[in-house]
């Protein structure tokens, strides 16, 4: 099959996922919620559904996990924005970590503290109350951490000054730190 051929078939492919679990956190409002875990030392739960809750067999060995979820109330999809960390300009929907995706997924490098049979408690939660989890997979360091990592446009933000506090867009808006 031609190389042209086949990116018309994956262009137009439907790719479907079912969820495997479903966030609870104090979290309920985008407008509140951190844009990263780092920024938050809130705790919440993963509840795993029972069909899958056998694959997490062994997860209680790892501290931290990444889990990969579906943006359910993003709001659309955008191909370049103003990112929340940078007032100056717009960026590619590629080079920030928006909600407004073509393909609405997050990802969140999440704390591990427990697991009790299907539920998870979890820490550095950045993520709404009811959001569908579509995988988990184990943080492990030897794969994960690179050294001599670039950050694009972030190197030139005030990550450092917002660490100690929950960056959230609208906290992020009245510091006058953001474009929204």
């Amino acid at each position: 099959m031609a190389t042209e051929e086949k990116k018309r078939i994956v262009k137009e492919s439907l790719i479907t996922y079912k969820p495997i679990g479903i966030i609870h956190s104090e979290h309920n409002v985008q407008e509140e919620t951190p844009i990263q875990g780092i920024f938050n030392p809130s705790r919440g739960t993963l509840e795993v559904f029972e069909e899958y809750a056998e694959g997490l067999k062994d997860i209680e060995n790892f501290s931290h996990l990444i889990l990969l979820y579906h943006f359910d109330r993003s709001t659309g999809s955008e191909i370049v924005r103003k990112p929340f960390l940078d007032e100056e300009k717009e960026r590619g929907i590629f080079s920030i970590r928006h909600f407004n995706r073509p393909n609405p997924i997050g990802f969140s490098i999440v704390d591990l503290y427990s697991v009790k049979g299907n539920i998870l408690e979890i820490g550095a939660v950045d993520i709404l109350d009811g959001t569908p989890v579509i995988d988990i997979k184990p943080y492990v360091y030897q794969f994960d951490h690179r050294d001599d990592v670039k950050n694009g446009w972030v190197d030139n933000t005030h990550t450092d000054e917002i660490a100690g506090w929950n960056a959230t867009p609208k906290g992020l808006r009245k510091t006058g730190r953001t474009n929204l």
